[in-house]
C-alpha cells in the first residue's frame, strides 16, 4: 500500500474513527487529537501492515490503543476521574444512556461503542479488539443486560 492509497482509505473511515474516539474519550478536542495521532502512528507503521484488506481494523486498533493512552494520562493527572465530562454544552452529554455506557466495565464499554455507536459489525468489533467473535457477542450481551437493568427499559 502506498501513501496515496493510505490517504484515500483513511479519508474514507475518518468519520467512523472520530465517532469511536469521541464516544470513548468524551471530548471533541481529545477525539480529534487521538484520531490524528492514530493516523500518524499508522502512517509510520504502514510497512508493518501485512494484509491491506484489514486496514480499517488495523487502524481502529491503533486508535483504541491511543485512546487507552489518553485515558491513562488523564488518570495520572486527575486521580480517579478517568473520564471527565466533555467541555461545552451538548445535549447528547446529558443523556442517561451515555452515562450508563460510561459506567460499564471497559471491556464491555468498548464493544458497545464499536458496535452501536461507531457502526462496526460484530466481526469487525472482534477483530478490532483482537478477541474471538464469540467473546465479542458475549460481552455485547452482558453489556446490554447491564444497560437494561440500569436504565430500566428495553434495549434491542
Amino acid at each position: 500500500m502506498d501513501k496515496d492509497e493510505f490517504a484515500a482509505r483513511t479519508e474514507a473511515v475518518k468519520t467512523r474513527l472520530y465517532r469511536t474516539a469521541y464516544l470513548y474519550l468524551g471530548s471533541d478536542a481529545d477525539a480529534l487529537e487521538a484520531v490524528d495521532e492514530a493516523v500518524y502512528q499508522a502512517l509510520r507503521a504502514l510497512k508493518k501492515l501485512r494484509e491491506p484488506e484489514f486496514f480499517e481494523t488495523w487502524l481502529t486498533r491503533i486508535l483504541i490503543n491511543e485512546c487507552h493512552r489518553e485515558l491513562r494520562r488523564r488518570k495520572r493527572l486527575a486521580g480517579e476521574e478517568a473520564i471527565p465530562e466533555a467541555a461545552g454544552p451538548d445535549a447528547y452529554d446529558a443523556l442517561p444512556l451515555k452515562e450508563a455506557v460510561r459506567r460499564l466495565p471497559e471491556e464491555l464499554r468498548l464493544v458497545v461503542i464499536l458496535r452501536f455507536f461507531a457502526g462496526y459489525t460484530q466481526a469487525e468489533t472482534a477483530a478490532a479488539l483482537d478477541i474471538p467473535q464469540g467473546t465479542a457477542a458475549t460481552r455485547q450481551r452482558k453489556a446490554l443486560q447491564l444497560l437494561r437493568l440500569e436504565l430500566g427499559e428495553e434495549i434491542s
